[in-house]
């Protein structure tokens, strides 16, 4: 009986029957006919029909939007699967007893929402690697200072496999990034040596290039327009670097031949010793600072101007003395010098701009050069020149000591003439046979030369030659005053 009372539908049928005994009370007391009692409780019945449809129905429509929610839990569940590269992870059987459709969508939607959180993940990382290609492609491009939306991602292509491959894109593009990064740097390396080498203003220069380089915490162009004017800027620079150093070069070894020319003193010299060090350098060895400014350049080129202002004033005593030089040497071996007049006609010209003093004294140097090299030549010959004509002087000494009569008288220092007239004597018996090898020597230098051997300006062959016709015409003489001697010889000794 208490599992009766229990029951809901019994309970229901129980409170129906007791409400249609009440129902009958009410109509014997109204006295309702029994047409009319059966007409409303045929109207009662169909109400009651009406209420169960109604639920009927109700309840069709919510097996059927559970079942639709499940279909759709079901195909959301399969394509974020399918989009995700990943096995469905529910699947119903046919037969499989899955119990109620409540059950069955309160087993999908977790799954569901762990799959979309999963998938939220996934976007999410793809968004990451999207956004960090976009990024280094639009600095490559040149465009790294635009602002880019949110890139936009395949929803039906969420893998492993897709993420993998973009992955595999991003790090082609961070090592091109990295190389770019190391290319640029180098150049602007290079373009800050070359800058300060030059004395040029590096921001200014670099921001012709691309703005973005000259500012170190923004990001700066990677694109291939910002490297290819860049590395111009490098090479632009360069040229300018090997002009001024030639430039420098120029004025360097022009200053060096005016201070060799004008015996500039090696204090004046240390001064510039910063600059003509690196006459011979190359451009890569030239990295102080300022070393190839146009200041710098400006000032060297004003101390060239200084010492050609310098030159031009010492010019004349340079000339002057090149020719003391070359009349010394002339004069120590005994060959004609320049003319006085022909020196003084080129001071003339070179006062009045003419002719070019280097030139001059390059020619001086030149004749100098010549002359000693000729002196060299005639070394052996002049040599024994001296001793000919020394031989010469004693023997015009023993001359003149032959005719004193006084010669024999004893007196203070006799002996000591008498022992120079000997030694004379010796030297004189010599001297056909130095004159016949001094004149060997000297045919023998004029062949090889193919010039006359001068001395004095004389040639020495005609000095020797006229120096054996006087010695025969003192022998000649010598021995006629014999021959007019000897008879009164020999009348003395009669007597």
């Amino acid at each position: 009986m208490a599992s009766v009372q229990k029951d809901p539908i019994l309970q229901v049928e129980t409170t129906c029957g007791s409400l249609l005994f009440e129902l009958q009370i009410i109509w014997d007391e109204v006295g309702e006919t029994e047409t009319d009692r059966d007409q409303m409780l045929l109207e009662l019945e169909r109400e009651c029909l009406e209420v169960y449809r109604r639920k009927v129905d109700q309840a069709n429509r919510c097996r059927a939007q559970l079942r639709q929610a499940i279909a759709d839990a079901e195909a959301q569940l399969a394509a974020i699967c399918s989009a995700m590269g990943e096995r469905p992870v529910h699947i119903r059987q046919s037969d499989q007893s899955v119990g109620s459709l409540k059950q069955e969508l309160g087993r999908i939607l977790p799954e569901l929402e762990e799959m979309q959180k999963r998938k939220v993940e996934r976007r999410n990382q793809f968004i990451v690697v999207m956004e960090q290609i976009d990024s280094i492609t639009n600095d490559i491009k040149g465009q790294g200072e635009l602002v880019h939306s949110e890139p936009l991602i395949d929803e039906t292509n969420l893998s492993m496999r897709k993420l993998e491959e973009l992955h595999c894109q991003l790090q082609v593009l961070q090592k091109e990034k990295i190389d770019r990064v190391e290319t640029i740097r180098k150049h602007l390396c290079t373009l800050y040596s070359h800058c300060s080498v030059l004395g040029m203003d590096f921001n200014e220069v670099v921001g012709q290039v691309n703005p973005t380089l000259s500012d170190p915490e923004g990001p700066r162009s990677l694109s291939d327009h910002t490297i290819e004017k860049l590395g111009a800027a490098v090479q632009k620079l360069m040229e300018v670097k090997i002009q001024r150093m030639q430039r420098l070069q120029d004025l360097a070894t022009t200053m060096l031949e005016l201070w060799n020319l004008m015996d500039t003193p090696i204090e004046e010299q240390q001064e510039y010793q910063h600059i003509t060090c690196n006459i011979a350098a190359s451009e890569h060895e030239i990295t102080e600072a300022n070393s190839l400014s146009e200041d710098f350049i400006k000032y060297v080129e004003a101390e060239v101007v200084r010492l050609d202002e310098v030159k031009a004033s010492k010019m004349k005593e340079l000339v002057l003395k090149k020719r003391s030089e070359l009349e010394e040497i002339c004069r120590k071996t005994h060959l004609l010098p320049v003319s006085d007049s022909a020196i003084d006609q080129t001071i003339v010209a070179i006062e009045s701009g003419i002719v070019d003093a280097t030139m001059v004294l390059e020619h001086l140097e030149q004749h100098i050069s010549k002359i000693k090299e000729e002196a060299l030549s005639r070394k052996e010959i002049l040599e024994r020149v001296e001793k000919w004509l020394s031989a010469c002087d004693e023997e015009s000494w023993l001359e003149e000591y032959n005719r004193d009569d006084n010669r024999y008288n004893a007196g203070r220092g006799a002996h000591l003439t008498l022992k120079r007239a000997e030694k004379a004597r010796n030297l004189v018996t010599k001297l056909p046979g130095m004159v016949e090898a001094l004149a060997s020597k000297t045919i023998v230098w004029e062949q090889e030369n193919g010039i006359e051997f001068l001395y004095d300006g004389i040639r020495l062959l005609s000095m020797l030659e006229e120096y054996n016709i006087l010695r025969q015409e003192r022998e000649e003489e010598h021995r006629r005053q014999r021959v007019r001697i000897s008879p009164l010889f020999i009348v003395s000794r009669n007597f």
